[in-house]
């Protein structure tokens, strides 16, 4: 797979906390990339951090240690923590790189399972010596134009939750509290 890919792999981030001036930005760490939202509770780093580091909307993840797992990040920007390795290709889609991980993840599970004395993982040789298959150009399109749009329709659509809950979560308590009165609207 590191052929279709490169597998970035985060870095400590709390080495590299905010300055006292400095606004940081959430930490994307396994507890993150499994609820699919950074928190309160998340840790924060520099946002001057190396621009390979800071996630966005749409980045493939891969958790390789602990809780195995492959998604496209939709909490917004964020730091890149250890143990997770941002997925990207400047030779293949985003379609084709996910799907591949994603079809490899039951197999690097068992591998993490049968290693783990604390937390399991994988290694990088698991990654290089997992097959895939490259599809002829007419093929890899035709696929691409069948996947493509449903992985975009699914980050749009996370996308327009997280903006959709965080508006909620504005509201609700001034509709509580009476600080906004619905009683004179219309329906």
């Amino acid at each position: 797979m590191t052929d279709i890919a490169e597998y970035l792999n985060g870095i400590a981030m709390q080495k590299y906390r905010p300055f006292n001036n400095e606004i940081g930005i959430p930490v994307l760490k396994i507890k993150e990339l499994r609820q699919g939202f950074c928190d309160n509770n998340s840790d924060t780093c520099s946002p001057t951090i190396k621009h390979e580091y800071i996630i966005h909307d749409g980045d493939v993840i891969f958790s390789w240690s602990g809780s195995l797992l492959v998604d496209f990040w939709c909490g917004g920007i964020c730091g890149l923590n250890q143990h997770l390795f941002k997925v990207t290709s400047n030779k293949y889609d985003k379609w084709f790189y996910y799907s591949w991980t994603k079809h490899h993840l039951s197999h690097f599970i068992s591998i993490a399972t049968d290693k783990a004395t604390t937390m399991g993982h994988i290694k990088r040789s698991e990654l290089k010596n997992s097959e895939v298959l490259i599809p002829n150009k007419s093929d890899y399109y035709r696929i691409g134009s069948l996947l493509q749009p449903i992985y975009d329709l699914i980050i749009a659509n996370r996308i327009e939750n997280k903006q959709l809950s965080e508006i909620r979560d504005l509201l609700l308590p001034k509709l509580i509290t009476g600080e906004i009165d619905l009683s004179k609207v219309e329906s």
